[in-house]
């Protein structure tokens, strides 16, 4: 299998980490507004990375497939 071109792979990443984090802030946002920042930015990352390693990254590897790869 060829590694697809950084910069491509980076637009990937880009696509699914923003939408991902805007609607994650929208959804618990209040919630956690008054949480430290640093326990603020655990929860949002314990959220955020198994969402984009095991749903959207290979989601979009499927659908950008024939992109990434040339």
């Amino acid at each position: 299998m060829n590694q697809s071109p950084k910069w491509k792979f980076a637009i990937m990443v880009w696509l699914a980490i923003y939408p991902a984090i805007t609607l994650l802030t929208y959804l618990i946002g209040d919630l956690i507004k008054n949480l430290p920042l640093a326990l603020k930015t655990l929860i949002m990352t314990g959220i955020l990375v198994p969402l984009m390693v095991f749903v959207l990254l290979p989601l979009l590897r499927k659908v950008m497939g024939n992109w990434l790869n040339k």
